[in-house]
């Protein structure tokens, strides 16, 4: 399952700079997946000063 990122984030975009296939994009008040181009590698997770991708 691909992952997802949770009301945590605190849009700082740390995860987009980490995502290997640019799959992360500013939402609209928080980062989002794009769950046909996640491959699950929680580059994202590992990064995240919150905690907020996690997997689905």
């Amino acid at each position: 399952m691909a992952y997802q990122i949770s009301d945590e984030c605190i849009a700082c975009g740390a995860c987009a700079a980490e995502c290997p296939v640019e799959a992360i994009s500013e939402g609209d008040g928080k980062y989002v997946i794009d769950p046909e181009k996640c491959i699950e590698c929680g580059a994202c997770a590992g990064t995240c000063p919150v905690g907020a991708p996690a997997q689905a």
